[in-house]
């Protein structure tokens, strides 16, 4: 993992800026526009989430993986602040969560992505195996515009 100068990677939850993970989630991502502070408070209270800082110590990046550090990770909301892209930290960041001690082992690690499917396959990521296997209950619109 090669970090630029300055920039640290962290998993201690007391140093995590929430409110920047939620301005960043619930404004600029496409996967989860208008989600409730409370619910990714709660989401990163039940995950093991990394914080990616710059280096006057604000968030500059973030990732998450849901998971029972036992059989299973999902990874998830993971994102580069706009100032802080082209230097290498999303690749990074992945390498950090893969790295972990928590979740060497198991038996599948998920994520799902729109775009960026050439920055996951450099660490291994492939399409389903099965893909005939999986099914999910994804409701449309899950977190709606508040309305004005």
């Amino acid at each position: 993992m090669n970090l630029p100068p300055g920039f640290v990677i962290s998993t201690d939850p007391a140093r995590l800026d929430v409110a920047a993970v939620h301005r960043y989630l619930s404004e600029e991502s496409y996967w989860a526009r208008h989600i409730p502070y409370e619910t990714v408070a709660r989401a990163l209270a039940n995950s093991l989430s990394f914080g990616l800082y710059g280096p006057d110590g604000r968030l500059a990046g973030f990732a998450r993986a849901v998971t029972d550090r036992a059989t299973f990770a999902w990874l998830c909301d993971v994102f580069v602040l706009p100032g802080f892209r082209g230097r290498g930290l999303s690749k990074a960041l992945v390498s950090a969560v893969l790295a972990h001690p928590d979740l060497q082992g198991l038996r599948r690690h998920l994520l799902a992505t729109l775009d960026a499917h050439g920055l996951y396959q450099q660490h291994g990521y492939t399409p389903l195996k099965f893909p005939e296997r999986w099914l999910e209950i994804a409701p449309p619109n899950h977190y709606p515009a508040p309305e004005e």
